[in-house]
């Protein structure tokens, strides 16, 4: 019997993805373990393996289809001498007293995320059986299109119900595509209704001005959504504070010239004693560490570190895990792989899922001061500023006097529903007092 291949959730925020490319072709063979398609999630490009065997004898969506509604059936795997479908298989009836484990099971078996932890299987899988059922109009005719098909439609507005196939078992296909676009007036009233109220803003005005036009990638799209979220359901509240890192710097100057050669070597960024300094900042002043729930509280045991970082597709946050335990060495080695792994987009889930604690760094390019929005579900993330040449105001028994020093200017943002502005102003004076003393981050 057919089997259907369905699109993998790959991560817990995954609700759609593009098909990048097939790495299997029809026809081809394919065996448990073998690598049959590219996906753009919403943070990377993964990889996804099959682990049914089998003959890819239909290949539902193709190479670069964006927006593929994760259970999505994207290919038909059949045995050898099997009639191939047109389209994918019906999904078996369910039957009353199935248990929801096997069902699981079931939808599991059909893809799975190269090296990388699978999605929970009962939140991925349909309710009846291997694949989701191809959505019928309201008419009960069901539509049989071809992946270009579907594609040239989508992209034309057109509605596949109103438009007759003239190919196999009435196989909707490119040329019928043409023929509707020629006619547009034999298009179902239901394509030319108004389309629904857009949420986000719209131009006051059409854009006449000329341009280009840069179509969003699957992580830009993801970037968008979530900011917004964060900007309109997570009460901002932002404290600032300048922090002198003479003794920081001093210190990183020092440990570098003490680095062994070969295996062993490290080379400390200011960015990697930033991290650090976040850590131990956070197991003193706990309750940031923390995210909101309507029920309650949630205080992370570890500190689990997530570092802003540009990449080419747009920003990400891979994760230094239990920063507070791990040495400045350590915590320079895995960042420097997980940020050039992230800028390829080879991140695994796991190295971006999660995190209590974020730090964002535009030092490197003379920012004097920002805000940084808080990246849900976490409570705080810090803005990290430039470092420049201050004068500061020395007192003592003589009086006050003018000195320079190396300032940075760092801003907390936190959730006002986790952080009270006290507790906020109390973990920013311990990071300045950590930053300025920062003997505590080497011992």
């Amino acid at each position: 019997m057919p089997t259907n291949i369905l699109m993998p959730a790959l991560s817990p925020t995954m609700t759609e993805g593009t098909l990048a490319r097939w790495l299997k072709k029809e026809g081809d063979r394919v065996s448990s373990g073998d690598v049959i398609a590219e996906i753009e999630t919403d943070k990377a490009t993964m990889e996804v393996e099959a682990v049914d065997e089998g003959i890819l004898g239909r290949i539902l969506i193709a190479d670069g289809t964006e927006n593929v509604a994760i259970n999505t059936p994207i290919g038909v795997l059949v045995n050898e001498g099997e009639a191939v479908p047109d389209s994918a298989a019906p999904a078996a009836a369910a039957k009353p007293d199935a248990a929801p484990a096997s069902q699981a099971q079931t939808a599991q078996s059909q893809t799975s995320q190269a090296g990388a932890p699978k999605a929970d299987a009962s939140a991925a899988a349909p309710k009846a059986g291997t694949a989701a059922p191809v959505p019928a109009p309201a008419t009960g005719k069901r539509i049989v299109a071809s992946p270009l098909a579907r594609r040239l439609a989508k992209e034309a507005g057109i509605d596949l119900a109103g438009v007759t196939g003239s190919g196999p078992n009435g196989r909707i296909v490119r040329a019928d595509l043409e023929k509707a676009k020629a006619a547009p007036a034999s298009r179902p009233a239901s394509a030319a209704a108004p389309a629904p109220a857009r949420t986000g803003p719209s131009p006051m005005a059409p854009i006449t001005a000329p341009h280009r036009v840069v179509p969003n990638n699957g992580v830009r799209r993801v970037i968008a959504r979530r900011l917004s979220e964060s900007k309109q359901f997570v009460p901002h509240f932002y404290v600032t504070i300048d922090v002198e890192m003479d003794a920081l710097l001093a210190l990183r100057t020092q440990l570098n010239a003490q680095s062994p050669e070969g295996e062993g070597s490290f080379k400390l960024s200011v960015n990697d004693m930033l991290i650090k300094a976040c850590a131990v900042t956070l197991k003193r002043v706990p309750k940031v560490n923390a995210t909101y729930t309507d029920e309650a509280i949630l205080e992370y045991e570890d500190v689990d570190i997530s570092v802003a970082v540009s990449a080419p597709g747009g920003l990400i946050t891979p994760i230094v895990r239990s920063a507070e335990k791990k040495t400045l060495a350590q915590i320079s080695h895995e960042a420097r792989g997980l940020i050039k792994r992230a800028r390829e987009g080879k991140l695994k889930p796991e190295e971006f899922q999660g995190g209590g604690f974020s730090i964002s760094n535009m030092g490197m390019f003379g920012v004097k001061q920002f805000a940084a929005i808080i990246n849900p579900p976490q409570s705080g993330i810090l803005a990290v500023s430039a470092s420049e040449k201050r004068a500061v105001v020395r007192s003592d028994a003589k009086g006050d006097r003018l000195e320079i020093a190396t300032v940075m200017t760092a801003t907390l943002s936190v959730d006002h529903r986790a952080v009270d502005g006290a507790l906020a102003a109390e973990w920013v004076q311990a990071f300045k007092t950590v930053v300025e003393n920062p003997l505590s981050l080497v011992i």
